[in-house]
């Protein structure tokens, strides 16, 4: 029989850097698993991601157990690590800060498509490019 679901929370932690403070303790605390399990879990998965923001999805049930899966980190997290910059423009639309490839886009794209709600890679790319173009790239051929 299937274990029945108590809650399921959504964090986006910094990959190989979960501890019991906030916000993994404040967010799995009142639902009372073994936190240091989790940190413990979750730093053992992504060991290998360090400095990459990895959204996980928890799902804690009522006998106390969890699991949870990892997803790909955010598309501009993912920009930013392909165009070497620190953050987005802060006047987005008159400040162009950087410029980012068809080619960056397209690979951009393929590693998030799982994330996504499209199966297409036009929509994908398109997606992208609407993140890149928020955060104040130029989008060059």
């Amino acid at each position: 029989m299937a274990k029945k679901i108590k809650i399921v929370v959504k964090l986006a932690i910094m990959a190989g850097s979960a501890n019991p403070a906030p916000p993994v303790g404040t967010a799995l605390g009142p639902h009372g698993i073994k936190i240091m399990d989790f940190c413990n879990e979750f730093n053992e998965k992504t060991k290998d991601m360090k400095g990459s923001l990895i959204p996980s999805v928890i799902t804690i049930y009522e006998d106390r157990s969890f699991d949870f899966f990892l997803k790909k980190p955010p598309v501009s997290d993912m920009i930013k690590k392909a165009t070497g910059i620190e953050k987005g423009s802060g006047t987005t639309g008159r400040e162009k800060i950087a410029k980012i490839t068809d080619a960056q886009i397209t690979k951009i794209a393929q590693d998030k498509m799982d994330d996504l709600n499209t199966k297409d890679l036009e929509a994908a790319k398109r997606m992208v490019i609407g993140t890149a173009k928020s955060m104040g790239l130029e989008i060059t051929k």
